[in-house]
């Protein structure tokens, strides 16, 4: 059998996995030679601060009901979580964590259906914000989800620290309800949409979510970056009401900030890693 060769690392080693055919069909659809997938985040591409990759996306995604809230954290108390090679990113000289619950629709390969019962289901993350090459992006500390395919999944081929909780989330009237628990944290928190606010550049709903790419470490300590795209997010200044938290516990934070947002909907593909060590 012919092995397929992939235009980057992230193709090669789905191909070097397993040369079923089901792989080789999943390439050919990642394939702009062979198939195209137009896909709504493409639409829009002159808000990026930077290029989109020319290499084909490779997985699919909608992200609904996503809150930011953000709460102080001293940088120290941080420093040592995060590769040297990245540069903490600071707005006003401040870290920050964001802790963001969503719903996430039609997780799936490019070119691959996505049955609800597989591809939908409720995320919640703790990040906070790093620089590389003039490309500021997203570090991870946690990201919880119901699903063990999902946990295995995003670990294996995506290096990121994804752990498997109880989660639901639920509509009450215009309010959306989140409820987490794992044995080491937990979540109980409702917010909601209020007035659409715009992102100017220079403000801290900017800076803290138009970002196009994360970052991630393997076991064997190679650092990743990972691109995203999609179109400009939808803002909306959102109101909160935190039942029971218990999701910042290892680090030293302090007040949150006073701007919290939510982005009803937004389509997003996502690209394979790119190797920077």
């Amino acid at each position: 059998m012919q092995v397929l060769k992939g235009e980057d690392a992230g193709l090669e080693i789905l191909l070097k996995l397993r040369k079923d055919s089901w792989i080789k069909w999943i390439y050919l659809n990642m394939n702009p030679s062979q198939a195209s997938f137009p896909h709504p985040s493409l639409r829009s591409q002159e808000h990026r601060p930077w290029p989109r990759p020319q290499r084909p996306w490779m997985m699919r995604q909608e992200w609904r009901d996503l809150l930011f809230l953000h709460v102080e954290v001293s940088p120290d108390s941080i420093r040592d979580r995060i590769p040297k090679e990245l540069e903490l990113d600071l707005f006003e000289g401040k870290a920050w964590l964001g802790l963001v619950p969503f719903d996430m629709k039609g997780v799936t390969l490019r070119g691959c259906p996505a049955p609800s019962s597989l591809c939908d289901f409720p995320e919640l993350n703790i990040r906070t914000y790093v620089l590389r090459d003039g490309k500021p992006g997203v570090w991870f500390f946690s990201l919880d989800v119901p699903k063990a395919h999902a946990v295995w999944g995003a670990r294996t081929f995506f290096h990121l620290p994804y752990f498997k909780a109880e989660m639901a989330v639920t509509h009450e009237g215009d309010w959306i309800r989140m409820r987490h628990q794992r044995p080491d944290r937990s979540l109980d928190i409702r917010y909601r949409g209020m007035e659409e606010v715009e992102a100017l550049p220079g403000s801290f709903a900017r800076w803290s979510t138009e970002r196009y790419c994360l970052y991630c470490q393997s076991k064997a300590g190679r650092v990743y970056r990972g691109e995203i795209h999609h179109a400009p997010w939808p803002l909306q200044r959102a109101e909160v009401e935190m039942e029971h938290e218990e999701m910042f516990g290892p680090f030293e934070i302090g007040d949150r900030h006073p701007e919290t947002y939510l982005s009803p909907s937004i389509h997003v593909v996502v690209y394979p890693l790119e190797s920077l060590s």
